[in-house]
């Protein structure tokens, strides 16, 4: 899990560099830079959301998805998690937003699960790559939202290494049409996120997780 753990050291270290520009940060332009996140994410999800090969796939994955979030309330146990860590190390009011956005930034797209299987597999060149993108990313999160994002890393440890042990287990590759609905479904996720991050409405965006796995079983059995 090599791969794994030096993400984890990225979004560690450009976390901190991030928790450093905020407090030399003016008060008045902390919401400059929080537009400015909220846009790069629309943008990162709206040219993921692009690579669909199946939109029947999508649709009908991110809905059976969103619905079995809900039902399960996926944001509500994400949330009472993120608060019960909040309450150990005393993060702040934006502790928990933080964490639950960054970890859903570093963790919905392609890189993650194909690189997380192929990290088991004993080949970490998918998140190596990936580290690079996070770290550069953790520090703009972390000046925008605060400690919370560093402690993103937790979930993001549990999720990935899940993810690479399944790899060492069974090796599995994925089609490239799958892929692509995945990563189509995970851009969807995350111009959810941006919503949220330029406070245009409020969307329960843990709640589409389970799509991630919907939309590519969709697109494997239905192939259209």
């Amino acid at each position: 899990m090599l791969g794994t753990l030096v993400n984890a050291v990225a979004v560690v270290c450009g976390s901190i560099v991030g928790l450093v520009f905020r407090k030399r940060l003016p008060e008045k332009r902390g919401d400059v830079v929080f537009t400015v996140v909220g846009l790069f994410t629309a943008y990162l999800g709206l040219s993921m959301s692009l690579e669909a090969r199946s939109p029947v796939s999508l649709i009908l994955g991110m809905l059976v998805g969103t619905l079995l979030g809900e039902l399960i309330d996926l944001e509500g146990a994400l949330n009472r998690w993120a608060e019960g860590v909040k309450n150990k190390v005393g993060g702040g009011s934006g502790f928990v937003e933080g964490m639950i956005t960054a970890f859903l930034t570093y963790c919905v797209g392609p890189m993650t699960v194909v690189g997380s299987i192929r990290d088991g597999m004993g080949d970490p060149s998918i998140l190596l790559a990936k580290s690079v993108m996070d770290g550069f990313v953790s520090v703009a999160y972390a000046a925008a939202m605060g400690v919370g994002v560093l402690f993103s890393v937790l979930p993001l440890l549990v999720f990935q290494g899940s993810l690479a042990v399944l790899g060492a287990l069974t090796g599995v590759l994925l089609p490239e049409r799958v892929v692509s609905d995945m990563t189509a479904a995970g851009g969807l996720i995350l111009l959810g996120l941006s919503i949220n991050l330029l406070k245009l409405r409020k969307v329960r965006v843990a709640n589409m997780l389970p799509a991630l796995a919907i939309v590519p079983s969709i697109s494997w059995i239905l192939n259209v």
